[in-house]
């Protein structure tokens, strides 16, 4: 756990400031780190298996939405500084847009991910989702990067209790 921790977590961190935050890459570090926090949670409880694919898949998802969102609020200035990562590549809309769509892909996986019928909380909680980001893309504006925020969380706690 504290391997994977100090190698993906930590090293990721390091390449994203060092290199890849202005380069088209730079959403690679919060695919990894995200992906490998259930990783270090899972094996500091049992380090004899590793989570399935779809908590890692959820994490990664989680990763991109949350690197495209962090980067909304700052285009301008990163701009003036010569940071041009993904997000400044896309632009603010289709990384807005990018980033509703990765979480959403999120909270599917979280429903659909485990194997066998999901509770039909779980299913609820997706029509909800999906409902979120459908009137989100709909009313334009700031509702989009809103309704990503709202579901980040929503996705934060379905991996949380579906994961466990």
């Amino acid at each position: 756990s504290g391997l994977v921790h100090l190698v993906l977590l930590v090293g990721s961190g390091w390449a994203y400031n060092v290199v890849l935050k202005r380069t088209v890459l730079s959403a690679v570090p919060y695919l990894i780190a995200f992906g490998s926090l259930p990783v270090v949670v899972w094996l500091a409880g049992d380090p004899a298996t590793l989570p399935p694919g779809w908590v890692v898949a959820a994490g990664s998802l989680l990763g991109l939405g949350a690197h495209l969102l962090n980067a909304l609020p700052d285009l301008a200035d990163d701009a003036a500084t010569e940071v041009h990562g993904l997000p400044h590549r896309l632009g603010g809309r289709v990384s807005g847009l990018l980033a509703l769509a990765a979480l959403a892909v999120a909270s599917a996986v979280t429903v659909v991910g485990p194997g066998g019928p999901a509770p039909v909380w779980a299913w609820a909680v997706l029509v909800a989702v999906g409902l979120l980001a459908a009137g989100a893309l709909r009313a334009g504006g700031r509702a989009p990067f809103r309704a990503a925020m709202v579901i980040a969380l929503v996705d934060v706690v379905m991996l949380a209790v579906r994961g466990a």
